[in-house]
């Protein structure tokens, strides 16, 4: 099966999930927050599953930013952590 994403892409949905958890408190707020269970998020950050664009759209909602900044890696802006 071919991934919704390429491989850039998910690496950079990736990089907004980990800084999205230091914003929640935790990978299970984040994942509350994204409406997910704590399992699927953390097994599409460290690659166990491939990142979809399902979970690239709730990523941009949650972040308030375009889903285009989350995949081209404008999100989060370089130097944010």
């Amino acid at each position: 099966m071919r991934a919704d994403l390429t491989p850039e892409e998910q690496r950079n949905v990736r990089t907004a999930l980990k800084f999205l958890r230091l914003r929640s408190g935790g990978w299970k707020a984040l994942a509350r927050a994204l409406g997910l269970g704590e399992n699927t998020v953390t097994n599409a950050v460290y690659g166990q599953k491939s990142v979809n664009a399902r979970l690239s759209f709730r990523v941009a909602r949650l972040a308030k930013v375009g889903v285009d900044d989350v995949l081209a890696g404008r999100f989060p802006a370089v130097g944010a952590c």
